[in-house]
């Protein structure tokens, strides 16, 4: 199954991130919006950010809008506004998830299955 999939854990509160705001775009001379959605209670997106079908090769950024979510999650006083991964998609055959550790003053991520 090849596609592109996020998941979003917070590490403030210990629970997925549900209701966190994030935006795709596709890089080419251009930053270029594909989509924007919201995570559900379990910090996934209800479906495939990008199904086989519309995944294609070259670059992509996910951009958490961490601020917005800290500020309805009742959590002051954090660090960082927006969370901006940019990673390349070099095999069609893959599937892409790209998940997010957040905490009010940090991040990680890395390329999961």
């Amino acid at each position: 199954m090849a596609g592109l999939t996020t998941h979003v854990l917070d590490l403030t509160l210990g629970t997925p991130a549900e209701g966190l705001v994030l935006r795709l775009y596709r890089w080419t001379e251009n930053r270029e919006l594909i989509k924007e959605v919201s995570t559900n209670a379990d910090g996934r997106t209800s479906a495939p950010l990008l199904s086989e079908d519309e995944l294609s090769l070259g670059t992509y950024e996910l951009e958490f809008d961490v601020l917005e979510y800290h500020n309805a999650a009742g959590i002051t006083g954090g660090f960082l506004t927006l969370v901006p991964i940019r990673f390349t998609v070099t095999d069609l055959s893959r599937h892409y998830h790209v998940p997010l550790l957040l905490s009010a003053f940090g991040y990680s991520t890395y390329r999961g299955s």
